[in-house]
C-alpha cells in the first residue's frame, strides 16, 4: 500500500465526491462532541483486502480517530470475523464510512475472485494475469487486490511494455513492420522493454516465429485445440499467453494446453463486490 504514492490524493478526491459542501444527515443530528465506537464486519467468506486504505480514510477525515486493524490484507476472513474497530468523534466515523467500505468492499471482491480462479489452476504451471480493463483512477488498487488474490499482475500501463495488438499491427501496415518499427524506436529511446504481440491464427503466428524479436506471443480467442498446436509450434522459445472468451468454466482447460499465462479481464471489470458492514461496537 504504501508504494501507491498518490493513496491519498486519491482518497480525499473520493471524500470531496461523497461529502461535497457538508455530511449534512451526520451534521443534523450527531452532536459534535459525541464520541463513539464502531467496527467492521465481514458478511461474507473471502479474501480481505483494502484495510489499509481503510485505515487512511479514517485518519483522512479525522487523524484523531483511533483505529485497530484485527484482520490483514490477503488473509481468508470468514462471515462475522471483525475487520477493524474505530473509536473517536461519532460524526467522524460516519462521514468515513461509505468510502472507506467502498474501497475495501471493491477490493476484497477482487482479492475474493482471484483468489477462487487461481485453485482452478492448482498443480498447473500457467499464471493467471489481469488486464488494463480497470476502473479509471483505481488501477494501482485493483491490481494489488489481484496480487492479493494469489494473481499476477501484468503490465500496469501503456508505460512499461510494449503489447502490439491487432490495431497497432494493422495501423502499422503489418506484423514484420510493427516489430521492426517497435525495435527501432526502443532502441532509439534506450528503452528495455518486453515486447508482446497479439496473434489471430496460426498463420500469424508463423509469420512472428519467422521473423522473431518479440518475448511474449499473445494467442488471441483461440480455441484449446488450435490454442494446444500453438503451444506445441512455439516451443518455450516466447512465452506464451491465452485471452479472450476464457470464463471460470474453461480456465483449466485452457491452462492444460500448457499456454504460460491466461489473461482475464474479468479480474477487475466484471466483479461482485464482498459484503462488509459498519456497525456500532
Amino acid at each position: 500500500m504504501n508504494k501507491i504514492e498518490n493513496l491519498d490524493e486519491l482518497i480525499v478526491s473520493a471524500l470531496r465526491e461523497d461529502v461535497g459542501d457538508g455530511d449534512h444527515s451526520t451534521l443534523a443530528c450527531i452532536p459534535p462532541d459525541a464520541v463513539n465506537a464502531a467496527k467492521m464486519v465481514a458478511k461474507a467468506d473471502g479474501v480481505l483486502c483494502g484495510i489499509e486504505v481503510g485505515r487512511r480514510v479514517f485518519e483522512l477525515v479525522d487523524n484523531s480517530l483511533i483505529v485497530n486493524i484485527l484482520k490483514h490484507d490477503c488473509e481468508h476472513v470468514a462471515k462475522g470475523d471483525v475487520l477493524m474497530t474505530v473509536e473517536g468523534h461519532a460524526g467522524s466515523i460516519l462521514t468515513a464510512e461509505r468510502t472507506a467500505l467502498n474501497f475495501m468492499q471493491r477490493m476484497s471482491g477482487i482479492a475474493t475472485e482471484t483468489n477462487r480462479m487461481v485453485a482452478m489452476l492448482n498443480g498447473l504451471d500457467t499464471k493467471l494475469l489481469d488486464t488494463r480493463k480497470t476502473t479509471p483512477n483505481m488501477r494501482l488498487l485493483e491490481k494489488y487486490a489481484v496480487a492479493c488474490g494469489g494473481g499476477t499482475n501484468h503490465r500496469i500501463g501503456l508505460y512499461d511494455m510494449v503489447m502490439l495488438k491487432d490495431n497497432h499491427i494493422d495501423f502499422a501496415g503489418g506484423i514484420e513492420q510493427a516489430i521492426d518499427r517497435t525495435r527501432k524506436y526502443l532502441a532509439a529511446k534506450g528503452k528495455n522493454l518486453k515486447i508482446e504481440i497479439e496473434v489471430r491464427d496460426l498463420d500469424e503466428l508463423q509469420r512472428v516465429l519467422d521473423h522473431g524479436g518479440v518475448d511474449r506471443i499473445m494467442l488471441d480467442n483461440f480455441d484449446t485445440d488450435t490454442l494446444r498446436e500453438a503451444v506445441r509450434r512455439i516451443d518455450h522459445r516466447y512465452e506464451t499467453e491465452a485471452s479472450g472468451g476464457i470464463t471460470e468454466a474453461t480456465l483449466r482447460k485452457y491452462a492444460e494446453t500448457g499456454v504460460d499465462f491466461i489473461s482475464v479481464g474479468a479480474l477487475t471489470h466484471h466483479i461482485k463486490s464482498m459484503d462488509i458492514s459498519l456497525v456500532k461496537k
